[in-house]
């Protein structure tokens, strides 16, 4: 079918959006390279911008089975092990925003979008099945596919890249640059709820540090503890993500406060992992072709929004869509609407960077800002971000 959407990727972002165009009953074909779509990966946190959108996708419920509501979320000092700032979430997130604030395992997310698909009329999901080129012209486009029978061509309207940092649609097709290595590495792991302190296991932690943060919060239920350690450092492995064991990881926090080791110290192994990002003001557009998420604009996680952003991503690429039955004015539309908050998210999350990893006296005055603002006022920093709602929730 010629008004056919291709999206390559099933992940958060092309679930997402291929739940949001059959909404508006627009045919769309998924081409997922992996043979399957496995729980894998680690928490991940979903702010109210992302829940208006999933809330309005009728998904809201089936994912608040799975995630945790963090009370707040608090933060230390790695120097002291001493509390600088609570930032309210729970109730006050909730009311301040109109929807929750939830931690949420990736796989569960994940399989949530992916039951909705299924159960979506007008979506094609084809796993094991790469892009491998594509070429456009006035009226449609044409998508070399490779698949364990052999390689096979597609026609539709458009394509969609939702393939993630190493998007091949990216590279192969639009020809633009690919994401590069920021010389930061997160080592991440997920543990069994009830072999962390009960301290934690209601709020979501994050300790700063030199060259170095923890992030760490409930998932599946509550029924799992999520912890991450991102640390600054050059990366050495022949692959962009490897096995890493505990050990090695906590020679890294030698100094550290005892209660962040020991938190750091209950998985038996860490997954660790390159942290790639993209540069602002690259287009993500041209013609029939268009990237989403991670493909667009790839952040470091240091504002938490990789999933959040490619969740908005998808509502605005629907809704430019829904408005036109020419799909490179509606891609040029949707670009338009998306690209500059996107990127603000991007350097949010590069400034994040650098006042996270402070050290000497800029650490001393960082903390002393957090704790003269206090939770409350921190929070509202970010009201530009966790109050957006898609123009239907406004």
């Amino acid at each position: 079918m010629q008004d056919t959407l291709f999206i390559a990727g099933a992940g958060i972002g092309g679930l997402t959006a291929a739940i949001a165009l059959s909404r508006r009953a627009r045919p769309v074909t998924v081409l997922e390279a992996a043979p399957a779509l496995d729980p894998i990966g680690s928490g991940l946190q979903l702010s109210p911008n992302a829940l208006h959108v999933l809330r309005g996708l009728g998904l809201e419920e089936a994912v608040r089975r799975h995630a945790v509501a963090p009370e707040a979320i608090r933060v230390m000092s790695a120097r002291t092990g001493r509390p600088i700032a609570e930032i309210p979430l729970g109730q006050t997130a909730e009311a301040r925003y109109g929807a929750p604030y939830l931690v949420i395992h990736r796989g569960d997310l994940q399989q949530v979008l992916l039951n909705a698909a299924k159960a979506s009329a007008g979506i094609d999901l084809r796993l094991g099945t790469r892009v491998r080129h594509a070429r456009q012209n006035a009226d449609a486009v044409q998508v070399e596919i490779e698949t364990e029978k052999g390689n096979d061509h597609l026609s539709g309207g458009a394509l969609v890249g939702a393939d993630g940092v190493w998007s091949n649609v990216r590279r192969r097709v639009m020809d633009l640059r690919q994401a590069v290595f920021s010389g930061r590495t997160a080592y991440r792991a997920v543990v069994p709820v009830d072999r962390v302190p009960a301290r934690w296991r209601e709020t979501s932690g994050l300790w700063l540090g030199r060259r170095a943060h923890v992030v760490h919060y409930p998932v599946s239920g509550g029924k799992q503890f999520n912890i991450v350690a991102l640390v600054a450092e050059d990366w050495q492995e022949e692959s962009w993500s490897t096995p890493a064991d505990t050990s090695a990881l906590l020679a890294r926090f030698g100094s550290w406060p005892s209660e962040c080791r020991d938190l750091l110290s209950l998985p038996d192994g860490y997954l660790k992992w390159a942290l790639c990002g993209m540069d602002p003001g690259t287009s993500w557009v041209n013609g029939r072709f268009a990237l989403l998420g991670d493909a667009a604009h790839a952040m470091l996680p240091f504002a938490a929004q990789g999933a959040g952003m490619s969740i908005e991503d998808a509502d605005a690429l629907a809704r430019a869509i829904d408005t036109t039955d020419h799909l490179p004015d509606a891609l040029a539309r949707y670009q338009a609407e998306r690209q500059d908050r996107a990127e603000s998210v991007l350097r949010l999350a590069r400034a994040n960077d650098r006042v996270y990893h402070m050290s000497g006296p800029m650490a001393l005055a960082r903390d002393t800002v957090m704790k003269g603002l206090g939770g409350e006022r921190l929070l509202a920093r970010l009201d530009w971000l966790y109050g957006w709602r898609p123009p239907e929730a406004r």
